[in-house]
């Protein structure tokens, strides 16, 4: 039996029925294919201010830094949202995660499903086969970058956008290193044009593309990025950017496949890994049991492939999920009009059962 320790974070909104159902899965997983799991749960968000005041406890970070990796759901409350003055928000302990548990890169594939094409807003035949996936920065840049506030009369905000050539470097040679095991070819969105951290990450890319050969590499503006995402899907294969960059474009690509309960991801870090579904915490349908829990399934079948190198298990939970959506096994956001939607537990369910 294979030992694995998962950090389960919940978080807040829909986050603890939809982790529900990919705890499902792993436990399928590891029933079929050797593994011994232990699971445990700690605050996050919302959930942890209502509980000890603090997005991010110390002792969740403990939690984390002891495990294998991390499976999380989704931070946000709409009590804060119409709250600017809010001196602690959910969103500051994702931030506070990221950081300190170094996860400086993150994974979103976006891949359409065939007998889903009809749910894009996109024309099917621009959208069929597109396949590709988005490496963005995700400890540095504007986010992160200090000095940020604002004046002493209020009237003036300012955010400083930082970037080294380490961290820059760090994350284009993940970028060509996904880019080999996949079609080789690398997308670097930048805007050096006009920004000097984009000329700095436009220089580091291409002093690393020499050590790549076998990697076809092309530099695009951000806004020529977001055009092309919509009007030619399938022009990319790896796309490799900076964090406020990366967090637009990879909203924008989620969209291709109909529904943002579809995609899911995983940040990767120097201290561990962590994987969520790419949507919100969609506090509307909170506890009504309606939530699509398939984004959260597909990140725990990441999980299996990028921390634990395990492609079979993480090929068999895709494959359930293809059968879910297959046979209509679905939440109402993409039940097929005239087909009674599935609940969360009934979708969590039937994909559990079918991996095999």
């Amino acid at each position: 039996m294979k030992k694995i320790n998962i950090a389960l974070l919940a978080g807040d909104g829909i986050g603890p029925e939809i982790v529900a159902q990919a705890v499902k899965a792993v436990d399928a997983v590891a029933a079929k294919y050797g593994y011994d799991v232990n699971y445990t749960p700690a605050l996050v968000g919302a959930a942890a201010i209502d509980a000890v005041g603090d997005p991010y406890p110390q002792a969740t970070h403990e939690v984390c830094m002891a495990s294998d990796t991390v499976l999380f759901g989704a931070i946000g409350d709409p009590r804060f949202d119409n709250m600017p003055n809010a001196k602690v928000r959910p969103e500051q302990g994702l931030l506070a995660m990221r950081k300190k548990l170094g996860l400086y890169a993150n994974l979103r594939p976006v891949e359409t499903f065939a007998s889903l094409l009809h749910r894009s807003p996109l024309r099917a035949d621009l959208v069929e086969e597109a396949d590709f996936l988005c490496v963005r920065e995700l400890t540095g840049g504007l986010y992160f970058g200090r000095p940020q506030g604002r004046s002493e009369d209020g009237c003036t905000a300012y955010d400083t956008c930082v970037y080294t050539r380490e961290e820059i470097e760090r994350i284009c040679r993940l970028g060509f290193e996904y880019a080999l095991k996949r079609r080789r070819k690398l997308t670097v969105v930048d805007k050096a044009n006009v920004l000097a951290t984009s000329r700095l990450w436009r220089e580091t890319a291409q002093a690393l593309a020499a050590e790549y050969p076998d990697v076809e590499v092309e530099y695009m503006f951000v806004d020529n990025a977001a055009m092309k995402i919509i009007q030619q899907p399938r022009h990319f294969d790896v796309i490799v950017t900076e964090n406020m960059f990366g967090d637009i474009l990879t909203d924008e690509a989620s969209v291709i496949t109909g529904s943002l309960g579809l995609l899911p991801s995983a940040s990767i870090g120097t201290h561990t890994s962590l994987f969520e579904p790419i949507h919100g915490s969609y506090p509307q349908a909170a506890g009504k049991n309606i939530a699509n829990p398939i984004a959260t399934v597909l990140s725990a079948a990441m999980m299996f492939e990028y921390a634990f190198a395990d492609m079979e298990a993480g090929a068999a939970i895709r494959r359930a999920v293809d059968l879910a959506i297959e046979r209509d096994i679905v939440t109402e956001d993409i039940a097929p009009a005239g087909v009674k939607a599935s609940s969360t537990t009934e979708a969590g369910d039937f994909i559990a059962a079918n991996i095999a």
